[in-house]
Formats: structure tokens, C-alpha cells, sequence
């Protein structure tokens, strides 16, 4: 059901072992210091890839995530902004990651900008409990989703290129 790109992507990005979310807080800062070693490591694979796509920071305990990510497009970058709070039931409950620009553009989105991830992902993240972090959120979440719905939107239209530097706009 895995594609060999997407085993390989996984193989490369380390498996966390703390099982902790934010209301264990004698936990919680070690599983937050797998969390960013995994998203340094995911970052720096796709450097090397040539395959960077996104930037991420958090407040200083780790519950809030903002930045920004991109898509490639027939040569046109379409950058948006990306955010996620850590759910109190993490690391069972999965992030909802949310691109606000995008809300109401597509049907794979809920309210707020928030992506589908329920029939791909989740299934996914909830066989690997505990071992998936925000690294394999982004690569087997929000990466496969903007890689599907990105295009469609632009081909739709409801995404159009800006003058700037070919940065998204709605339209």
C-alpha cells in the first residue's frame, strides 16, 4: 500500500520513543527534543534532495507550530502559511494541520483550513503510535496532500500566480 519513494522517505526520517504529549510534563521536554532531532533530520534529507519544502518553529513549550510551505508548480512557487497545535492527546491523536489562506477552497479541508488526513494518514499514524512525530506528519500528510490538491487548484483556477516571485494568492 506504500510506495518505495514513500518507505524510503520513512526509512530516513527517525522513529521517536518517547510516548508523551504535553500533559506529562516530566516527559514531555524529551519527547519535544526527538521531535525537532526528527524534523532537523527530515529538513536536512530534503536539502539534499533538492526537495526542501517547508519551514516550521514552535512556541517554547512546544504545543504551537507556524511557518510556511511551498509547492512547485510548472516552475511557480506557491507558498502558504501552515499551522498546528499539539492535541492534549498526542502522541495517540495525530496533529490537524492547517493552511488558513486555503480554507473553504477545497472539499479535503475542514473548517479553518485544516487538511484531510482521515482516510490516508491516519490509518498510518495510528498503526505507529507513539513512533510518528511532526516530521512524519508533514512528510505523510501535508506532503502527499499539497502534491494532490495544489495542482487542482491551480488548474481549477481557485489558485492563481501573483507578480511577486510567483507567490500564491487566492483568487
Amino acid at each position: 500500500m506504500v510506495d518505495e519513494v514513500t518507505k524510503k522517505t520513512l526509512a530516513s526520517i527517525p522513529l521517536l520513543k518517547t510516548k508523551a504529549g504535553p500533559r506529562e510534563k516530566t516527559e514531555w521536554p524529551e519527547r519535544l527534543k526527538e521531535e525537532y532531532c526528527a524534523l532537523i533530520k527530515y529538513v536536512e534529507n530534503n536539502k539534499q534532495a533538492d526537495n526542501d519544502w517547508f519551514r516550521l518553529e514552535s512556541n517554547s513549550d512546544g504545543t504551537k507550530w507556524w511557518g510556511k510551505c511551498w509547492y512547485i508548480h510548472e516552475l511557480i512557487k506557491y507558498e502558504f502559511n501552515v499551522e498546528f497545535d499539539i492535541p492534549v492527546t498526542y502522541p495517540t491523536t495525530p496533529p490537524e494541520i492547517a493552511l488558513p489562506e486555503l480554507d473553504g477552497k477545497t472539499a479535503k479541508m475542514y473548517r479553518g483550513g485544516k487538511i484531510c488526513m482521515t482516510d490516508h494518514f491516519k490509518p498510518l499514524w495510528a498503526r505507529n503510535v507513539g513512533k510518528f512525530g511532526i516530521a512524519h506528519a508533514m512528510a505523510l500528510g501535508l506532503g502527499p496532500w499539497l502534491a494532490v490538491e495544489i495542482p487542482d487548484l491551480i488548474s481549477k483556477g481557485i489558485i492563481t500566480k501573483t507578480e511577486n516571485a510567483g507567490t500564491s494568492q487566492n483568487a
